[in-house]
């Protein structure tokens, strides 16, 4: 019995080629992030915990201002697992443009949550 074998072609240059993309222009306008980011000044954190930080020892510190941001996204979107956050983060381009996080920005580790106590119940 003979069989004949049709060959598609498939499409790989999503793997190959390189584009030059803004995420500003990527993330909808009427998106609830960019909403709250324009009525909503994050920077008071900083000041709220300026004397929690050391400049001069230990590693770098990690931004407060994206690690409330990144607890901010996982309570307003129910993501009650640091791990998954992390994973939503990694892949939701409104999220990283949230955080002030580009497409090739390292997202902080889940880690840094149960090191400092933060997460609670997210």
């Amino acid at each position: 019995m003979l069989y004949n074998i049709i060959m598609l072609p498939t499409k790989n240059d999503h793997q190959l080629g390189m584009e030059f993309v803004c995420i500003e222009e990527l993330v909808p306008q009427d998106h609830l992030l960019r909403k709250i980011d324009k009525v909503i000044d994050f920077e008071f954190i900083r000041d709220k915990v300026k004397d929690l930080y050391c400049a001069d020892n230990g590693r770098p510190a990690v931004d407060p201002v994206v690690l409330f941001k990144m607890l901010f996204i996982g309570y307003l979107f129910g993501i009650r697992s640091e791990r998954q956050l992390i994973r939503e983060i990694e892949v939701n381009l409104a999220y990283r443009w949230f955080i002030g996080i580009g497409l090739r920005g390292k997202i902080p580790d889940a880690s840094i949550y149960r090191e400092h106590d933060l997460s609670g119940d997210i």
